[in-house]
């Protein structure tokens, strides 16, 4: 890959990125200012970024707590940051719930919550119910992780077995006036899904969750399945009455940040396709639909002209067959770069978050000749991918793509450039 093409790519990724800033974001969706009190509570990898441009827009007293990803944190006046471990919760995520339960208690009419929430809130936010134990809810999720389920699937489990999810947040908020304003990192932009919608209820029920875990053949904990056998602790619905009056606002989404990166393209003299911005599946299933999508166009010039960038967002998953690292976008580019080789194309993979999954790189960059550079190394890059080694791959080659967290996050982006 030249560095024209990777600097190109990496000035894509930040346009996206600058498009979810959480200043610009939140300007235009302020609530009006209460008489009483003003609280803020929050939650996910771009939580503290949020409260942060949220003190430096309000024009009035507030105070809050909101909860961010270990390292993510950011200073902030008013409000207060608590860390804690993602994607699997930890004892500092189950004492952040507790502080934002706190903080909204003994609230009246006049008071005024604003909920900053964003992705990855749902492992930050752990709250075991019933009978059930953080290391419970720590299982569910290692289980939900590992079973390639989408996110809508994973969440719908979750807020059944929560304390805190599916709008039991809000409803402790009850009767302050509360107003949710919600960075999207799910396909289709549903804010119920995001965080698993501490404030904002949805219509599932515990008897859909059931037949989830059977659909997906999920493998509970013994203890969770026998919770989700039951009916007690049932999440509240839309139309409970303390929900009235409630606002909830999207202020940004992964479609506005695929808007942004072709507009930046088209200005560079780089036409711009976008696929989706809700595309889910196998991130390696994903990957073959692009790649034959950009052998097309690199050899037939169709269904898109060239030169151009394909761009694409959403979430995929990625089922655990082996024990390598990596997260879906570092495995969606190693797979595409197997399906595409030789076609002469230039890839960015990346979550807009900044970190892929666990480890500590965004994604990756590849093109059509990565496979034969991994080979002459020694390495196996169809073993790598079925053992789920994406990021040791990448690292081989010193193509990680690791910009940092960003404060934001809209999910995963994609752009493949075929000049």
């Amino acid at each position: 890959m030249t560095e024209a093409d990777r600097a190109f790519l990496t000035d894509l990724f930040a346009a996206a990125v600058e498009a979810a800033d959480p200043l610009r974001a939140l300007a235009a969706h302020l609530p009006e200012r209460p008489r009483g009190r003003t609280v803020v509570v929050g939650a996910g990898k771009g939580a503290a970024q949020l409260a942060a441009a949220f003190e430096a827009l309000w024009d009035g007293p507030l105070s809050g707590v909101v909860v961010t990803r270990y390292g993510y944190a950011c200073p902030t006046r008013r409000i207060r940051v608590m860390e804690a471990a993602h994607p699997v919760p930890d004892a500092a995520g189950l004492a952040a719930s507790g502080a934002l339960f706190d903080a909204v208690r003994g609230l009246g009419p006049d008071d005024l919550v604003v909920a900053l929430v964003c992705g990855g809130g749902s492992a930050l936010l752990p709250m075991p119910p019933g009978p059930l134990t953080l290391e419970d809810e720590a299982a569910l999720n290692r289980a939900l992780l590992a079973s390639g389920a989408p996110i809508s699937v994973m969440n719908a489990i979750r807020k059944q077995v929560s304390g805190i999810k599916g709008g039991r947040l809000a409803a402790a908020a009850h009767p302050a006036r509360l107003v949710s304003l919600v960075v999207s990192d799910v396909p289709g932009d549903d804010p119920a899904q995001v965080a698993s919608g501490p404030t904002v209820p949805d219509a599932g029920t515990r008897a859909e969750a059931r037949r989830l875990v059977e659909t997906w053949r999920i493998d509970l904990p013994p203890r969770v399945a026998d919770w989700l056998a039951g009916d007690e602790g049932a999440a509240p619905h839309p139309d409970d009455p303390v929900f009235a009056g409630h606002r909830v606002q999207v202020v940004a989404s992964a479609r506005l940040s695929l808007e942004a990166a072709a507009d930046l393209a088209q200005a560079r003299g780089i036409p711009a396709a976008i696929l989706s911005d809700a595309i889910e599946g196998e991130a390696r299933d994903v990957a073959r639909v692009h790649a034959a999508i950009a052998r097309e166009v690199a050899t037939r010039n169709r269904p898109f002209a060239r030169p151009v960038v394909i761009l694409s967002g959403g979430e995929t998953t990625v089922t655990l067959r082996g024990k390598g690292r990596g997260g879906r976008n570092s495995e969606f580019l190693l797979a595409l770069a197997l399906a595409a080789e030789g076609v002469p194309l230039a890839a960015l993979a990346a979550d807009t978050d900044g970190i892929d999954g666990s480890e500590s790189n965004a994604g990756a960059f590849a093109d059509g000749f990565s496979m034969a550079r991994l080979r002459a190394l020694g390495r196996d890059p169809a073993a790598m991918l079925a053992g789920n080694d994406a990021y040791s791959a990448f690292e081989a080659l010193g193509d990680l793509f690791a910009p940092g967290p960003t404060g934001t996050n809209v999910n995963d982006f994609r752009a493949i450039l075929i000049r």
